[in-house]
């Protein structure tokens, strides 16, 4: 991590002498109040707020850095650092700072911290001796002005390539602001969304378990002035829902964004609107709900449902009546209108015909079927399985299933298989809070500690769920459905140094490992120089580790023993030493 020094302006310093930094009551922030966040940069984003991520909405924007690190990060306006994070994963390095108009700016995958903020993450890591630290700040600690470089930008935590997360909180409810949508931040965009398909589903219900047609698609058509439209009216069962596949383009960039709102009208009258202006993290998982969640799955775009689940949330839907469900007697006309607009107001519509007449679904055969009541907790055991579903966990009531499958688990000589597969419901069933589930299985004693839950991921590959062995079961919590079983885990990681062995290093700023994993990945990791212990930085995406030289704790020009120990999941440790001169 690169330190630098930032002198204090005149400006910047009478700035902060005035400055008062007491919290106000959230308000609606003024789009003037914040400044660009990032400086030396073509003021082009790669990813805007609330786009749908496997599991989450993005909680912010993504501003891109030009492909480089080390651009000049700055306060967006005046405040204090409340809080200091550097992290493996989630945004990395980041730091938080609160506003008195009561919001609170976050800037993430920083590459390196101003120095009187440096200085306090480093004490802090060797007083706890731990390489992720959280520090939160009482006002007035560390204060800044508008505009005052705080960080450089980088590519630390999940990032997979240099840019700035930054976002616009509540400071209160910590509820994330959408900055684009708000005036908070410009963006150059002219281009209307681009709407890709569009999917019909007759839905009807047997007890509390709806059922439903798989996605019928329709064939929509453009024009050269934009203009959606439908080849033929569209015929449509008693009850049922449209699926739109849309996603949104600015100019100068070639990513794809999510869109902001999109609306649904019935013969003229809004029935359905989904509108992204904000939310508190602990609802980010709906986006599970409000996309058509198996086929958001594997789409490039967003798959937006213009329904609602019954365990969707309706702070999402600023219209929504009757669930949005549209209903048609036989041979009657409708009309449908579908908006898809972006952040910078950008409009795309489709209109289009239905009548009614379609065939309702069809009961499937479910006597003596298992049904998870949604708004009950379920427990499901047959001696080698056992899976434990609290209430609310389903966003809909469903029918359970359950059983070994004659799939083979992907070769690998690494990892040991100690029982069948079992499928429990199917990956295209998303959980909205984690479920319990154990398996039975012999494993022999030498590698009880070594056994997990397994799964198969949607690519094929061996992938680790966790859990511990324990009276001849395994028992995890997991948020997904799908193909389970057991496997052992001998293999410890490995570890590759990336500089010379015994060679002077004194011109060097740090040292660099390789660190790969077999299955479980890396737990915990720990490195000393001369039996003192110091920092080191793990980038999971990367499978490297790099300690910084620090002056202060071992004596220069001399040879000096590092060793590094890193443990993965499953138990297993490696140990790596050598020596160096510095």
């Amino acid at each position: 991590m690169r330190i630098f020094d930032i002198r204090r302006s005149a400006p910047a310093l009478a700035a902060l002498l005035s400055l008062t930094v007491t919290v106000a009551r959230a308000q609606t922030p003024e789009p003037d109040y914040y400044t660009y966040p990032v400086l030396g940069v073509a003021g082009l984003c790669s990813a805007n707020f609330g786009e749908m991520r496997p599991d989450h909405f993005h909680s912010g924007i993504d501003i891109k850095t030009d492909g480089v690190e080390g651009k000049r990060v700055v306060a967006a306006a005046d405040g204090y650092v409340s809080r200091i994070a550097d992290k493996p994963s989630g945004y990395g390095r980041a730091l938080y700072i609160v506003h008195p108009n009561g919001t609170t700016s976050v800037y993430g995958h920083l590459s390196a911290f101003r120095n009187d903020i440096d200085s306090i993450v480093t004490a802090e890591r060797y007083r706890s001796k731990r390489n992720s630290i959280d520090i939160f700040l009482r006002e007035g600690e560390i204060t800044v002005a508008r505009g005052e470089t705080i960080a450089l930008s980088g590519n630390t935590g999940n990032s997979f390539g240099p840019h700035l997360h930054f976002e616009i909180r509540d400071s209160r409810t910590q509820r994330t602001l959408n900055t684009i949508a708000h005036g908070l931040i410009d963006v150059r965009d002219t281009i209307p969304p681009i709407i890709c398909g569009l999917h019909y589903v007759a839905i009807d219900s047997t007890g509390r378990v709806p059922i439903r047609t798989q996605p019928q698609r329709i064939e929509i058509r453009r024009d050269r002035q934009g203009r959606y439209s439908v080849a033929k009216p569209v015929r449509v069962a008693p009850k049922g829902y449209f699926i739109l596949e849309t996603t949104d383009r600015k100019n100068d960039v070639h990513n794809r964004f999510g869109v902001y709102r999109v609306s649904e009208s019935l013969d003229g009258e809004t029935v359905f609107e989904y509108r992204m202006d904000g939310y508190t993290f602990d609802v980010s998982r709906y986006c599970n709900a409000v996309s058509c969640y198996p086929m958001q799955l594997s789409a490039r775009c967003e798959v937006i449902r213009l329904s609602a689940l019954e365990g969707s949330r309706d702070e999402f839907y600023t219209v929504l009546q009757n669930r949005a469900l549209i209903t048609a007697r036989s041979d009657e006309h409708r009309r449908i209108r579908i908006e898809a607009e972006d952040d910078c107001r950008n409009v795309s519509v489709l209109e289009f015909e239905i009548i009614g007449g379609a065939e309702p679904p069809h009961m499937p055969e479910t006597e003596g079927a298992a049904v998870i009541d949604r708004n009950e907790p379920f427990e499901y055991d047959c001696g080698d399985i056992h899976i434990s579903i609290p209430k609310k966990a389903l966003y809909e009531s469903a029918v359970f299933s359950c059983g070994i499958t004659d799939m083979q688990v992907p070769a690998d000589s690494t990892i040991t298989i100690l029982s069948p597969v079992y499928e429990v419901m199917n990956a295209h069933t998303p959980l909205q809070t984690a479920a319990t589930l154990s398996i039975k299985a012999f494993v022999p004693q030498n590698m009880q500690g070594k056994t997990a839950l397994a799964t198969i991921s949607a690519k094929g590959k061996a992938s680790y769920v966790g859990g511990e062995y324990r009276n001849g079961r395994v028992t995890a919590r997991t948020r997904r459905f799908g193909k389970f079983y057991l496997a052992a885990d001998t293999v410890p990681p490995s570890i590759t140094p990336e500089f010379q062995i015994n060679g002077d290093l004194r011109k060097c700023k740090g040292l660099a490992f390789s660190v790969k994993d077999n299955f479980s990945g890396i737990k915990e990791y720990s490195a000393s120089i001369d039996g003192k212990w110091v920092p080191i930085d793990y980038s999971p995406v990367r499978g490297t580790m790099y300690h910084r030289f620090d002056h202060l704790h071992y004596a220069r020009g001399m040879k000096h023993l590092l060793t590094l120990t890193v443990t993965d999941n499953c138990g297993n440790t490696a140990t790596w030493r050598g020596e160096f001169i510095r």
